[in-house]
């Protein structure tokens, strides 16, 4: 038990509730990662990216880890700001405002992007339209993943920042000395209080990051189901040929 203790007997609770948030922050930091990386795969999969995959850092720490999340996104962002500009520069103006209409059918809005998303991708595929629709006609870019890059910038930023993803590992004691320097009560109590802000305002950027993510692998799925009862077909009739 460290000195402290005996004047400020709650301490050994602080460092446990102190840890225990901390595995929380860093649960959240893993989900994003792959949250980020499916996002990635769909994009190199079906819009024709050349998107890196991003892995979480051990040795590193929560700010860069933060880091490397922001940077993949803001590559993404880039890449379909410019099927938005293409989309743009192809469609006509009429059909550009209804694949930005909120109040459109879904349906429709993919329909619209098969219209030009050959001349986009040198092919024209169900899928590629829906990730388009999904992640070019709504707020994902613009609302969505920047919330969440403003999250994490503010973590980064903040005095969790400077802490070591692997520094549980160490024991509760060294976390304390890694994010701290100090067993005192008020250190204690204002590293619990910073957890807890930031933690409030990332599980709820990363949640409506991760439903957008999953609504976009949704519709992909969909549009793939309905494909291959056309491919079926298509196989048949050159097996009876």
């Amino acid at each position: 038990m460290a000195q402290s203790d005996f004047l400020y007997p709650q301490n050994p609770r602080r460092r446990q509730e102190v840890n225990r948030l901390h595995q929380q922050l860093l649960d959240c930091l893993s989900d994003c990662f792959q949250v980020t990386n499916k996002l990635t795969g769909l994009l190199n999969a079906h819009l024709g990216c050349r998107l890196a995959f991003i892995e979480m850092r051990s040795d590193a720490t929560i700010k860069r880890n933060c880091d490397l999340i922001i940077q993949a996104v803001t590559k993404i962002q880039k890449e379909l700001q410019k099927v938005d500009e293409a989309l743009k520069d192809k469609l006509e103006p009429t059909l550009y405002r209804k694949l930005r209409d909120i109040k459109e059918r879904e349906t429709e809005k993919i329909a619209i992007v098969q219209k030009v998303i050959s001349v986009i991708l040198g092919e024209a595929t169900a899928a590629a339209s829906a990730v388009a629709v999904k992640l070019v006609g709504s707020n994902v870019t613009t609302g969505i993943i920047s919330k969440l890059a403003s999250v994490l910038t503010h973590i980064g930023t903040s005095i969790l920042g400077s802490i070591g993803v692997a520094v549980l590992s160490l024991g509760i004691d060294m976390v304390v000395q890694a994010i701290l320097g100090a067993v005192e009560r008020t250190q204690l109590q204002s590293a619990i209080q910073s957890y807890e802000k930031h933690l409030t305002e990332f599980k709820a950027a990363s949640e409506k990051y991760h439903h957008a993510i999953a609504e976009v692998t949704d519709a992909v799925k969909r549009q793939l189901r309905k494909r291959s009862p056309e491919k079926r077909v298509e196989k048949d009739m050159v097996s009876q040929i």
